[in-house]
C-alpha cells in the first residue's frame, strides 16, 4: 500500500491526466469543416416559375437522389437572367449539382412523350449527355474547405 506523502503527490498528476483527457474528447467532437456551394444559374429568360437545384453526392445517387437541394424564384433573376442559390454547410468532397427553370413551378422537370425535358435544364461543367443525363465524373466539381462558386448554364 502507499504512504499518504505518495498518495498526495500522485493527486496532482491524476487531476492533470483527467483534465487533458476531458480535453482531448472536447477537441475530438469538434465538427468537420462546413463548406458554401453557390451557383450561378445563368440563361433564365422568364420570371415566370422558379430556379431548383439539386446536388448529389455520389455516382450512385447522380441524377435521381438529390442529397441537398435549393430553389429560388426566376423573378430574382439579375438582368443578365442570372440566378444565384447557395447550398450551405457541406462537408468538402467531390459532388454533382443539376438545375432546372420550373416554369410552370409544379415541382418537376417536365417532359414530352418520349422523355426529353421541356423545360430548361443544365449540370455542373456545363455538362451534358448524349441519349440521357451525363455521367457523374463528367458533371463532378471538387468541393473545397473554403467554399466555391459555380456557373451552370440551362438550356
Amino acid at each position: 500500500m502507499s504512504s499518504p506523502s505518495t498518495l498526495y503527490t500522485q493527486r496532482p498528476a491524476l487531476a492533470a491526466a483527467l483534465l487533458l483527457a476531458t480535453c482531448a474528447g472536447w477537441l475530438g467532437a469538434v465538427p468537420a469543416q462546413a463548406a458554401d456551394l453557390t451557383v450561378v444559374v445563368t440563361n433564365i429568360s422568364a420570371n415566370a416559375g422558379n430556379v431548383m437545384v439539386g446536388l448529389f453526392d455520389s455516382a450512385a445517387a447522380f441524377p435521381k437522389t438529390v442529397s441537398k437541394g435549393v430553389m429560388a424564384a426566376a423573378g430574382g433573376r439579375d438582368a443578365a437572367g442570372r440566378v444565384t442559390l447557395v447550398l450551405r454547410d457541406l462537408t468538402p468532397g467531390t459532388y454533382a449539382v443539376s438545375a432546372y427553370h420550373d416554369l410552370d413551378a409544379n415541382g418537376q422537370l417536365n417532359n414530352n412523350l418520349m422523355g426529353l425535358p421541356t423545360e430548361p435544364y443544365g449540370f455542373s461543367n456545363n455538362a451534358r449527355g448524349s441519349f440521357g443525363p451525363p455521367s457523374f465524373q463528367a458533371a463532378s466539381i471538387a468541393l473545397p474547405e473554403q467554399g466555391l462558386s459555380i456557373e451552370l448554364k440551362v438550356q
